[in-house]
């Protein structure tokens, strides 16, 4: 088989994190290293299952502790090149509430910002349609798991 036809499957988990704000709730984005408002998210270690590793993610890309894991709200997947390999990626999201803590861009893992945004805004900011999809699922989740 030649390189142009090879797939390769990797999978990665992430969050969608929320915090009640004034009696609003408001989802965390993380601006990546194209300058893209996005959510938390990264790729299974060995070994690892899609919680453990979104928990991983959202504190190692976000500085927070402290997160309380809630349902997967769904999955995503896409397609990109790395050289002459195509590669066909999923990542599972999960809902997650902060109580407290002030997010910290982590700029080591190419984070440049990361700020608190009404749902409404969060979705208009996200430019990923799939990621915006995955905060429209987790709205469905929040008015019965998260306290508000």
């Amino acid at each position: 088989m030649s390189a142009q036809h090879v797939v390769r499957q990797e999978r990665s988990a992430g969050g969608v994190v929320v915090r009640a704000r004034g009696g609003v709730h408001h989802v965390l984005l993380i601006r990546d290293p194209y300058q893209n408002w996005g959510l938390p998210k990264g790729h299974l270690e060995e070994g690892e299952d899609a919680p453990t590793a979104a928990i991983r993610e959202v504190r190692e890309e976000t500085g927070l502790n402290g997160l309380e894991l809630g349902p997967e709200v769904g999955s995503i997947d896409w397609y990109f090149r790395r050289k002459e390999i195509l590669v066909h990626k999923f990542c599972s999201f999960f809902l997650m509430h902060s109580a407290g803590g002030d997010p910290i861009p982590q700029v080591a893992e190419g984070i440049t910002e990361c700020g608190w945004f009404p749902i409404e805004e969060a979705m208009s900011r996200v430019i990923y349609q799939n990621a915006r999809a995955m905060i429209q699922a987790a709205r469905q989740h929040i008015a019965a798991d998260i306290p508000g």
